[in-house]
């Protein structure tokens, strides 16, 4: 089969990753490295693709099979409606918009032309992910009660040396905890309510520094996200699941998940249940689920051919990153007005109200 010719757009961190995969990936090749500045220039010299500073510089008769859009949030909606207009199937980086409303036009305008749209939610293709789905579905922890999750990380001050990440739209919200949002979305079903809080207190930019979660989703679980990236901690996705290598790894938990019949720790997959009937006064069983770990972005890269080939629909929709901006939305909503925020009958389609 030929590989697919697939061009990035964004040679910043999350850019540079999706590059490397598409080029050590046996069905693609790069095809091209499109980001103005000229570190971007020179990186795509560096890995042998040709180079554009905007996806409209490419001539028709040398555009890609699909695009990969890597650039800062609030530019996500303005190129991926240049892609979409040119018929070309799309993998767009979390977050889909940092504005529900365009993120809405977007996916509209994919809907409407019938081109793939599909959302950078890595995460759901991790094979861990996907057992822990199984077991939360498969009943093994009983009726779901609630959840935590922690993002406790310390970016260093240079890390915002880059200006659009001290602006609205950045910060851990958006960046960061959306990407606990999306996940549990996938493993619990739609968001009711949400209440929050936000801290700018270490840094003072404008965006937070420091958020606190709680949601309400339409089947009763309850559940907690606490994030920060200006805490030194072990307990993040990034430092405990060997994701990343670039981050040091700790033997430590991200997620908990709790149920009438037992408990999972995430990402050891630790399972904990009752021997007999529950009883805090009673000894639980331990026992690791076993998984075979795989590389979510290479896992996204194949899944991302093929829908490019016409084998199979999204995992991620823009239609589902919409539907996890307006929980992040409402998050938003919720810290600055300092008020519970209702999502009308949990629906994808529907608009936070406050209650």
């Amino acid at each position: 089969m030929k590989p697919l010719e697939i061009a990035v757009m964004g040679a910043g961190l999350i850019g540079r990753r999706h590059i490397e995969r598409v080029v050590s990936e046996p069905g693609t090749v790069l095809s091209a490295v499109i980001d103005p500045s000229a570190a971007g220039r020179d990186f795509a010299e560096t890995v042998g693709a040709r180079w554009y500073q905007s996806f409209l510089d490419i001539r028709v008769e040398d555009r890609p099979d699909g695009v990969i859009v890597a650039t800062p949030n609030q530019l996500h909606v303005q190129h991926g409606m240049e892609i979409v207009a040119a018929g070309i199937p799309v993998l767009i980086e979390k977050p889909i918009a940092d504005d529900v409303d365009a993120a809405a036009g977007l996916v509209a305008a994919g809907e409407k032309a019938g081109i793939p749209l599909l959302i950078g939610h890595h995460r759901r293709h991790n094979p861990m992910i996907q057992e822990v789905k199984q077991i939360v579905d498969g009943g093994r922890l009983g009726r779901i009660i609630t959840v935590h999750g922690t993002f406790w990380v310390a970016k260093p001050d240079d890390y915002f040396d880059i200006p659009w990440r001290r602006e609205a739209g950045a910060g851990p919200v958006f960046v960061n905890l959306i990407h606990d949002v999306d996940l549990f979305r996938y493993l619990f079903g739609e968001v009711e309510a949400v209440h929050a809080m936000e801290s700018r207190a270490v840094r003072n930019h404008a965006v937070e520094d420091t958020a606190v979660v709680t949601l309400r989703f339409a089947n009763g679980v309850l559940a907690t996200l606490n994030g920060s990236d200006a805490v030194a901690a072990p307990w993040s996705w990034e430092t405990t699941t060997g994701e990343n290598p670039a981050f040091p790894h700790y033997d430590q938990f991200c997620y908990q998940i709790g149920g009438t019949k037992g408990s999972l720790g995430i990402p050891d997959l630790t399972l904990w249940t009752s021997l007999s009937r529950p009883d805090w006064l009673e000894p639980l069983a331990e026992a690791r689920v076993p998984y075979a770990a795989a590389d979510p972005l290479c896992v996204q890269l194949r899944h991302f051919c093929e829908v490019i080939r016409g084998d199979a629909p999204p995992l991620v929709s823009g239609r589902e990153g919409l539907a996890t901006l307006r929980v992040v939305e409402a998050i938003k909503r919720s810290a600055g007005a300092g008020q519970m925020i209702h999502l009308s009958n949990a629906s994808a389609s529907s608009d936070p109200q406050k209650v």
